[in-house]
């Protein structure tokens, strides 16, 4: 448990490889004491996707707690160049990574990401995706040419648009929103979207606890098949202001 100026945060992550895979190529950083939490997951299907993700998830971890999402997208740069080189070097056509990243400070959470990875918001008990998937099905589902049905099961489920390393330039999409009293946010990689309903989501984190809620999410995804690396990281805004006024008047 940790306190951000006005807000109380507590969080709770859980990687796993799934029951398929053999190797975890997903990463997390769960560090509420600064205010980051963030999930990589390396591009399946290319070469070393766990260093990928390590990399990018070691770089953000080297944020203060006064970071800005400025420094994240210099770190992240970086390890784009990093990944690009390495490749090269190992003449391979590419070694990336999704990257979803949460960072609080001052009452706003600002987040960016590249891939499929995503960020859900729970607030007063209804869920919302924030991110916007960078995959070819979410252009045809944005063009009209794929219902949500059917974007679930098209062939190209996985062919993501944008990821660290994939590119020489690397695309960031970013944006923020004002804290309120009991947000709740999930990160995740494809694994767990994939495999759980935004409506079962939805009832995981409506939990009083961020570890109960991300080990059954979890669980969900496993029961499913775990047909690939599964991370979550759940986190919590307590409005400390909020709390102070309830304690002052029971009645509100």
């Amino acid at each position: 448990m940790t306190f951000s100026n006005e807000f109380r945060w507590t969080s709770a992550a859980r990687t796993d490889a799934g029951l398929v895979r053999q190797i975890n190529e997903d990463a997390l950083l769960d560090a509420p004491e600064r205010g980051l939490w963030a999930v990589a997951d390396g591009m399946g299907g290319h070469a070393v996707g766990d260093l990928a993700s390590r990399m990018v998830i070691e770089s953000l971890a080297s944020m203060t707690a006064q970071s800005a999402l400025a420094d994240a997208r210099a770190h992240l740069l970086d390890i784009n160049a990093r990944l690009r080189a390495e490749a090269a070097r190992r003449q391979v056509s590419r070694i990336g990574s999704t990257v979803v990243l949460l960072a609080a400070r001052d009452g706003v959470c600002a987040y960016l990401w590249a891939g499929d990875s995503r960020i859900y918001l729970l607030r007063r008990g209804r869920l919302r995706q924030l991110t916007r998937d960078h995959s070819h099905v979410e252009e045809l589902k944005a063009r009209g040419q794929l219902t949500a049905e059917e974007a679930l099961h098209h062939p190209a489920q996985h062919l993501i648009t944008r990821a660290v390393g994939a590119l020489d330039f690397l695309d960031l999409d970013e944006d923020s929103i004002t804290l309120h009293d009991g947000d709740t946010f999930l990160l995740c990689s494809d694994g767990l979207s994939n495999e759980v309903s935004e409506d079962e989501m939805e009832a995981q984190l409506a939990l009083s606890s961020c570890e109960l809620a991300a080990q059954r999410l979890l669980e969900i995804a496993l029961e499913r098949g775990g047909r690939d690396n599964i991370s979550v990281v759940v986190a919590r805004a307590e409005d400390l202001m909020a709390l102070d006024r309830t304690q002052v008047n029971p009645g509100l």
